[in-house]
Parts: C-alpha cells; structure tokens; sequence
C-alpha cells in the first residue's frame, strides 16, 4: 500500500520521515524556512521540495496525494509563548491549510495534523472548536489525541504532543486507532554517551558564570538539567525536559548533562536522537548549531509518527472496498 504523502511546514521532514519509514511515498513538502530547507535536502534528495511562503502557494504548484501532513506552528498556542491563538500571525496559518485544501484539484483522502498539547485548552476550548469546525466543514470525520514521547515512543523525553487524524471516509475513521502505549525501557544513557569526549565549544568552562551554579546543584549523573536565567532546573523523572525551539537562545536553555570530562550542554546529533531521528540523519556542516538545536525543537518524534503511520494502514485494511483511492492501490 504506497500511499503518496505531501507536507505542509515540513520543518526539516521528521513527519516525513516517519511516514517513509512506515512504508508510505513522500512526493512534495513546503517548507519556508531556508535552514530547515538545507536539512531536508540533504535528507529527502527525490523529494520536490517548494521553499515559497505558504500564503502564496498556488494550486498548479500543488500535487496530488492522498495523505496531507502539516505540523503548524505551535507557538501562537504554546505555554511557552504569549498563547495569542489565531490572533498571531502564525496561528492564523492554519487557514492555510484550509485553503490548500480547498484549491487542490481532490482533497486528500487523510489528514494528519501536529501541534503542542495547548491547543486543545486555548481559549478555554475556542481555538480547538473552530479548528474541528473547520476540518468538518472540509469534510473530515477526526480523532485526535495527546501523546507523550515518553509513553507512546520508548525514548526518555517528557515531550506531549496532540495530534489531529482527519478520513475524509467515516468507515476507516470509524477503524483508526492511535498506537497504545508501550514501556519506557530505556534511559539517557541509551541516547547519549558520558564516556565519549564531545567538542569544547560544548562544555562549560570553570570561569563560566554558570559553572558554580552547575557544580553546586549538580548531583544526578543520571537526568538531565536545565539552566533557567538565574537557577539550574533538575529533571526528577531522569529524562530529557522537552525539547523547545528556542534552545540555546535565551530562557529555555539547551539540557545539560554532566559527563566523564565535565558539565555540557546536549549536542545538535543528541537532540535529534532525543526526537526518534536515526544517527545516519544528516545534520549539515553548512546549518549552524543554533538552528539545528531550533529544527530539533520544532520537529515531531519521529518513531510516533512511524507508530501512527502504521495504524492508518491496519485501518485500511480492516475497511472494505467502499474506500477508492484516485491511483488503485492494492491494500495487501
């Protein structure tokens, strides 16, 4: 069952990705951010990649799929920001994906939507409401559902997650189930490497006016920690905090571990792999850590996105042939 998938805010491809890895084919993905583009590049050569604005996609630059992913951006609704809702700029995008909906020459037959936890209790509920509105007025029958990298993914990361299922056919709806929980089994020793010397730009020098603070709080080799302005943050549960994309550039500091040479933040690479991200994914010499820590905090995990994609398909074929396809595709 190759399913076609095309991406709206494709960030650097971690829905895609997942998707590929569950055995479905990426065939387009916009993305306007030119870092991320350089990285979805490297990683996804064959896929057509539009670098335009969304808001001026037009419908001959559009393909058609039968699978639209897009992961809006999240910090019109995110605790972590001002929580402005629609009345951001980057909230109202969503409409965007209205609009591509609508001009595409046939609506894709499933829809699979991303963003933080807070979108469901925005606005006392409003936001949400006018969103699944929305989705129903475009024809999709949906569940949706709040899943944690912790739970739902077996890698040590306190990351919740919602995540919107639009079947524009009630009968597969009707079938689909989100993934179950698995057990988390592994640590961050499964992630990361404390007996491997890192680069120095990495670590923390003794004249640093946070290396007294590191050394005093610090007392758990076993979690991670969290420089928050003025006072170190320890992970209790010895996971990752979630993952943000202002990493490194300001509040929401990037994690920090203590390893056999010293006090250090997480690298780019550990943060990807902290998001389900393979160790072969490229991280181009040419992308600034800056942005690669931004791209790892704005991606998804990828092995949910895996689990999710792998549940569509069971969906597909426990259903009957009432649901045509626009190729025929033989569900095996």
């Amino acid at each position: 069952m190759n399913l076609d998938v095309g991406s709206l805010f494709a960030g650097v491809g971690g829905i895609c990705l997942g998707f590929k890895k569950a055995g479905y084919n990426v065939v387009w993905a916009n993305e306007f951010d030119k870092f991320a583009q350089k990285t979805y590049k490297a990683n996804f050569p064959d896929v057509e990649l539009n670098p335009k604005d969304i808001r001026k996609l037009s419908k001959k630059e559009i393909p058609q799929f039968e699978i639209l992913t897009a992961g809006f951006p999240c910090q019109a609704f995110s605790i972590a920001g001002y929580q402005n809702g629609f009345d951001d700029e980057r909230g109202n995008l969503f409409f965007e994906i209205k609009r591509i909906i609508e001009i595409m020459n046939s609506k894709p037959k499933i829809l699979i939507l991303e963003n933080v936890k807070n979108l469901e209790s925005h606005d006392n509920g409003n936001t949400f409401k006018v969103i699944k509105e929305v989705l129903k007025y475009l024809g999709y029958s949906i569940k949706y559902k709040i899943l944690n990298t912790l739970e739902y993914a077996n890698i040590p990361q306190n990351r919740e997650r919602i995540f919107i299922i639009g079947f524009l056919n009630e009968d597969i709806a009707n079938k689909f189930e989100f993934p179950e929980k698995i057990d988390l089994n592994k640590n961050i020793h499964d992630v990361i490497n404390i007996e491997e010397k890192k680069p120095n730009k990495y670590y923390y020098k003794q004249n640093s006016k946070y290396f007294k603070m590191l050394k005093e709080k610090f007392d758990n080799k076993n979690t991670v920690y969290q420089i928050r302005r003025v006072y170190v943050r320890k992970n209790k549960s010895n996971v990752c905090p979630t993952l943000t994309a202002n990493m490194g550039t300001g509040g929401h500091n990037v994690p920090i571990i203590k390893d056999k040479y010293g006090f250090r933040k997480l690298t780019p690479r550990e943060t990807f792999l902290f998001q389900g991200f393979d160790k072969n994914f490229i991280l181009p010499d040419e992308v600034s850590d800056t942005q690669l820590y931004k791209q790892a905090g704005n991606t998804v995990t990828v092995t949910i996105i895996k689990r999710i994609a792998k549940k569509i398909k069971k969906a597909l074929k426990e259903t009957d042939s009432k649901f045509i396809i626009d190729k025929k595709v033989k569900v095996k």
